[in-house]
């Protein structure tokens, strides 16, 4: 009989790593434990016959008991079939010695919880596209029954930069094959902060579920902590179940509304007031058409650019109108915001848009190019497409009033057919039909407007020939003009123009491109550095208010087409440029020779500001502000809240920055070590912050909103508690820059309707006042020796030979270099620099800019009322 106690040796257990590489000898081996959550343990293994690394996770035992060996293999095969690029696929399964057991493949990459730890918070768009990327995979595996329970950021893995989603196959087996045992043992299938209400009281779940917490993490990226926190696990639960609803917005001001409403509707606690899905035929908003295939024509003037006859022929266009019910749905589910970055995706005919142009008339239609060389239309409310007979060869779509008639262009004739069927009718020679409220259509040939009255009848003149290209008109409501781009010549830069009721000389109100009336009493434009602009605009007189910037990202095609439309519902929709164009930062000297700094700095760096040694350059970049040597060093980071966004400026000396974008001036040690120094609060936010040479004045702009709107500002840091307004207007003063020795100001405005470069004594700005741009110019820069005066022109970057003492004089300005190549046109501030040898830091652009992701913006009217008050 055996002793009591046994003997140590007999006592002995394998570990669970022995006895699973014995269980799994001759398949698997494993290497080392990766890491324990809830329901199971990973370890890291090597497949034998593949000779590949994976992720073997091995189940808890207290859960494999509860689960059953049959029926886990049963469920898990389900998981085995979901072949979706965002899932992380199934390799194997099986039961060996005990254990229940499934293989995926190894991810090396970090897991989004691993980068969440790390980050904290993450910016907008990024954390939009991962939840894009979640969406998809979680809307296939609800397509094919399977709901995956346990969304949390630590099963979201990056691989390659790509989000993918694990461990389906476990909570699927899991929540099948335990039922009510499974609760009767304590254990749980999810992550409390991420439980849905229904699935922390028990309750059965469904697809629902998983959206409840892929809002959860969504909310998370953007503020840094789940919904609802709790000491415990149990107080956790309490709160997803009672807790009040809560707000990214209220929490970080940079989530857009839309985004927050979304995320807002995915936490309802109850499922039915939810998202029902995360795909489908309603996911995908219908893009408001725009007008302007500009194919075949002739451009005398322009030979450079989308010139050859045919190639816009195949662009595809279309029209539509989103009216209140489909932008109610297009903006406030949660599929919409996490696919906002691919919605002009390739389908059915008309699902794509190329280049658009103003809303259609139709509420309940679209028209637009499809695969065939014929116009096609769809309801707003339907997927499916139907050629419109008659339009062969067509492009250019407008919608009349009444929503029954089709305008379009078949080079080189301007046709008209009926939507509810019959021939064709054959306008006249022309480009850009656009109706107007009456019935009347109005169409651009050789540089002048024709209308066609609304009983029919030949084209008569509307406007006299003009010495410009007239691109795109749309006709103001109730027939009280007609608002149009002008473009002279090569010029980079269009002119928004508008004619009186009765027709007339177009008359030039502002610089922009593919302005658009919208219902607010604003016209709305982009200018050609990817701008969106709003200006108050009277309908009566015709006559603009101040303007405002919204976004800086908008894409601009040639410098005359801009991807952007606002629905008469109030909702705007707007295509940003490919993250994906090729470009290089690049110095340039004054004969335009270049020299490329690297493939290393080929990343964003807006607002570049060299050093005053030129030994280094600091930059804007996903919002913070960083410095780079131009040496072998690393860049550093100076701020990491996100919210530097525009230029900034050395010390004197060269061993500090200012901090801006913020109602408090900072200086900041170049080097990063260091806190930031306070030097001066306002009351407004402010931007574009540079120091006197003597380091006695602060100079900066203040800024409402990101709107642009705002003036120049200076304080003398220590003495002043009060600044002094340098120029103040009810324009826009933009991108001041102080001369090397301190006496004079640059700036651009757009007092004179277009943006021009002025400068002004300082800091006593009344004592006169020079326009030194004679067409146009914004982002002026001083050379160091101040003998010279940079700013981006229409016809490309310019420089104008300046005198300072005794007083000030300048010359004619000299065109150094075309702009169609290199980003030097930004209102809003300077997107170069001059280096103290005279060379320029300027980004040059290695291919054509391509169309990006659409946005869609709801209560836009609602925002141009805040931004821009009439």
């Amino acid at each position: 009989m055996a002793e009591w106690p046994l003997p140590v040796e007999d006592k002995l257990v394998p570990d669970p790593v022995t006895r699973l590489n014995d269980a799994l000898e001759g398949r698997y081996r494993i290497e080392r434990e990766l890491g324990e959550g809830g329901m199971a343990t990973v370890y890291l293994a090597k497949d034998l016959k593949h000779n590949r690394s994976v992720a073997l996770k091995v189940l808890k035992p207290e859960l494999a008991a509860v689960v059953g060996g049959e029926r886990f293999l049963a469920e898990i095969e389900t998981t085995a079939n979901l072949q979706h690029p965002n899932i992380l696929p199934l390799y194997d399964s099986g039961e060996a010695d005990a254990f229940l057991y499934y293989v995926m493949p190894y991810v090396e990459g970090e897991t989004l919880r691993e980068r969440l730890e790390t980050e904290k918070q993450l910016p907008v768009d990024e954390a939009v596209r991962i939840a894009t990327a979640v969406a998809n995979a979680l809307d296939f595996a609800h397509q094919h029954g399977v709901v995956h329970r346990d969304i949390k950021p630590g099963n979201i893995l990056f691989q390659g930069g790509q989000p993918v989603v694990g461990d389906f196959g476990i909570a699927l087996a899991v929540g099948a094959g335990g039922g009510a045992r499974l609760t009767e043992t304590g254990l749980s299938v999810g992550t409390p902060y991420y439980m849905s209400p229904e699935q922390a009281t028990g309750e059965q779940v469904g697809a629902r579920s998983d959206i409840y917490s892929l809002g959860c993490v969504l909310y998370e990226m953007l503020v840094g902590d789940p919904p609802y926190l709790g000491s415990t696990a149990q107080a956790v639960l309490g709160q997803v179940i009672s807790g009040k609803p809560v707000s990214a917005t209220e929490k970080r001001s940079a989530v857009p509304t839309h985004v927050d409403a979304s995320i807002r509707k995915a936490l309802e606690k109850v499922p039915a007031d939810r998202f029902a899905r995360l795909g489908g035929r309603t996911s995908q908003p219908e893009l408001p058409a725009r007008r302007g295939c500009r194919y075949g024509r002739r451009r005398r003037r322009r030979p450079r650019r989308h010139r050859r006859p045919g190639r816009h022929h195949r662009r595809a266009c279309r029209r539509a109108r989103l009216d209140a019910p489909a932008a109610e749905r297009c903006g406030s589910a949660l599929r919409n915001v996490v696919r906002l970055r691919s919605l002009a995706a390739p389908g059915a005919p008309g699902a794509r848009c190329g280049r658009c142009a103003d809303p259609g008339r139709s509420t309940d239609r679209l028209s637009g190019r499809g695969r065939g060389p014929v116009l096609w239309r769809r309801s707003l409310f339907d997927m499916a497409s139907m050629p419109i007979a008659g339009t062969e060869g067509g492009g250019s779509p407008s919608v009349s009033a009444d929503g029954r008639t089709l305008a379009f262009v078949v080079p080189p004739m301007v046709r008209t057919v009926s939507l509810e069927g019959g021939p064709g009718v054959s306008v006249g020679e022309g480009l850009d039909p656009a109706w107007g409220d009456d019935g009347a259509l109005y169409f651009v040939r050789n540089e002048t407007i024709f209308r066609v009255p609304p009983e029919g009848g030949d084209p008569e003149a509307w406007t006299p020939q003009a010495d410009a290209d007239l691109l795109a008109p749309q006709v103001l409501p109730g027939n009280s003009g007609l608002l149009m781009a002008v473009r002279r010549g090569t010029a980079n830069f269009s002119r928004v123009a508008v004619v009186g009721p009765h027709g007339g000389e177009p008359r030039e109100i502002l610089d922009g491109t593919s302005a658009r009336y919208v219902p607010s009493g604003h016209i709305v434009y982009t200018t050609a550095d990817g701008t969106l602009w709003a200006a108050p605009f009277d309908l009566e007189t015709l006559e603009i208010g101040p303007a405002g910037a919204l976004w800086d990202d908008v894409w601009v095609r040639g410098s005359s087409y801009t991807e952007f439309a606002v629905s008469a519902s109030g909702a705007l929709l707007f295509q940003r440029p490919s993250p994906s164009r090729q470009g290089e930062r690049v110095w340039v000297d004054r004969d335009g020779e270049v020299g490329a700094l690297g493939p290393d700095w080929n990343h964003g760096m807006g607002y570049p500001s060299v050093s005053p040694d030129g030994s280094a350059v600091a930059y804007a970049r996903g919002g913070d502000l960083w410095v780079r040597r131009f040496d072998e060093s690393p860049p550093v980071q100076l701020t990491f809240d996100e919210r530097t966004t525009f230029r900034t400026s050395w010390t004197p000396d060269g061993d500090s920055v200012l901090l801006d974008n913020t109602p408090t001036l900072y200086t900041k040690r170049a080097d990063g070590t260091g806190r930031a120094v306070p030097l001066h609060a306002d009351d407004l936010e402010v931007i574009s912050p540079h120091w006197s040479s003597d380091r006695e004045w602060l100079v900066y702009r203040t800024n409402v909103n990101l709107t642009g709107s705002g003036d120049i500002r200076a304080l003398r840091p220590g003495r002043d508690s009060v600044p002094i307004e340098i120029v103040a207007t009810a324009a826009q003063e933009l991108a001041p820059d102080l001369s090397p020795d301190g006496r004079w100001l640059a700036y651009s405005s757009n007092e004179s309707g277009r943006h021009e470069v002025y400068v002004v004594p300082f800091p006593n700005s009344g004592d006169g006042k020079w326009k030194v741009s004679p067409e146009g110019g914004s982002s002026p820069v001083w050379s160091r020796d101040g003998r010279e005066l940079f700013y981006a022109s229409q016809q490309g970057m310019a420089v104008v030979p300046v005198q300072l003492a005794p007083t000030f004089a300048f010359g004619a300005p000299e065109v150094l270099f075309p702009a169609d190549d290199f980003s030097i046109q930004a209102f809003l501030d300077a997107p170069f620099d001059v280096a103290p040898d005279g060379r320029l830091l300027v980004w040059r652009y290695l291919s054509e800019a391509q169309p990006g992701p659409m946005v869609y913006v709801q209560n836009f009217t609602t925002l141009l009322e805040e931004r821009v008050p009439r």
